[in-house]
């Protein structure tokens, strides 16, 4: 072995070494998807899908397929955005602190560069795969969700996720314009059952993660009214979402099948909003903690369900089965 060699040697090692840490310290895919909020984008699908499937209008299945796909990525480029955006209080709260951005994965502004790219592109894309108008709410929606609540409600009022459950809301709507090109009654049901359903499922969250709100600077009701006042404010909006849920069944996207479905789960989250409401603050955390993770995961099951049974009267009417 030569003098060159053995100097050229342990730098080539050193090298590889400082290649292969390199590699490991990269972002993944893994890591640019998470920054599109699979979860959430999840619930978006399935809500889009509804409310496109829904509709009084035979719509084909390649332009059914571009529609969803683009709202789903409509939905991710404001996942993207809101982390960029939050990162700063991501990375104080237990339940955010893993994410690509504040775990050093991804950097805010590749998140940023990410999100307004594919924001632009799911807006172009749905409008010429359907229509202007489902175009134009996609673009309103992530406008909605990014501005309106990620920069602006979010941090300055305790009504943020009230009014901010809007951006969520608006799928259905999108999937039915997507197919139909007009406005109806029906879509906008699907609106106000994702609308009124938000502020309870997300302060029963807050309620066992309050921490978090507090440690973040994120002014949640929790946090600016204290937990008695939110338990109160759960079970009102609680009511007020089974008379809408219920009512919702005698509607053109209702049923026997959603009647039956809608009367068992509102029972039953009518029963989870008043064992919060009943709470004494002092029982103890544990007990506390039981009760409202337990409501948090049937607010979930309690949405899919009655998108679940709309899907299912939509698709028996064309047998002669669904709806009155």
């Amino acid at each position: 072995m030569t003098r060159s060699q053995k100097t050229n040697g342990p730098k080539m090692s050193d090298a590889s070494l400082h290649a292969s840490t390199l590699r490991e310290d990269e972002a993944s895919f893994g890591d640019y998807f998470a920054l599109l909020k699979p979860r959430v984008m999840s619930l978006v699908v399935f809500t889009a899908l509804v409310g496109l499937l829904a509709a009084p209008v035979a719509v084909h299945p390649v332009i059914g397929f571009c529609a969803i796909l683009f709202i789903a990525i409509g939905g991710g480029a404001s996942g993207a955005l809101n982390m960029w955006w939050d990162a700063d209080i991501d990375k104080v709260m237990k339940r955010t602190k893993g994410r690509p951005i504040p775990a050093g994965k991804v950097e805010a502004g590749e998140a940023l560069s990410l999100g307004l790219a594919l924001s632009g592109m799911s807006v172009i894309m749905l409008a010429l795969a359907t229509n202007l108008m489902a175009g134009a709410f996609l673009a309103f929606t992530i406008f909605f969700y990014v501005v309106v609540y990620t920069m602006w409600l979010k941090r300055v009022t305790p009504q943020n996720i009230v009014i901010g459950g809007a951006a969520g809301a608006f799928p259905p709507v999108i999937g039915w314009i997507a197919a139909t090109g007009t406005m109806s009654v029906e879509p906008w049901l699907m609106f106000a059952l994702t609308f009124v359903w938000t502020p309870p499922h997300f302060w029963a969250l807050a309620l066992f993660m309050r921490n978090d709100y507090d440690d973040a600077g994120v002014p949640m009701l929790t946090v600016t009214h204290g937990r008695r006042t939110t338990r109160v404010h759960i079970l009102v909006y609680t009511i007020l979402l089974a008379i809408l849920a219920v009512g919702t069944a005698f509607s053109g996207i209702g049923g026997p099948v959603y009647l039956a479905v809608s009367l068992v789960l509102n029972a039953m989250f009518l029963h989870g909003a008043w064992k919060i409401w009943r709470r004494d603050e002092d029982d103890s955390e544990a007990d506390n903690f039981k009760v409202e993770r337990s409501f948090f995961k049937l607010s979930l099951l309690y949405l899919f369900l009655h998108f679940g049974a709309i899907l299912t009267e939509a698709l028996l009417k064309p047998f002669g089965l669904g709806g009155w």
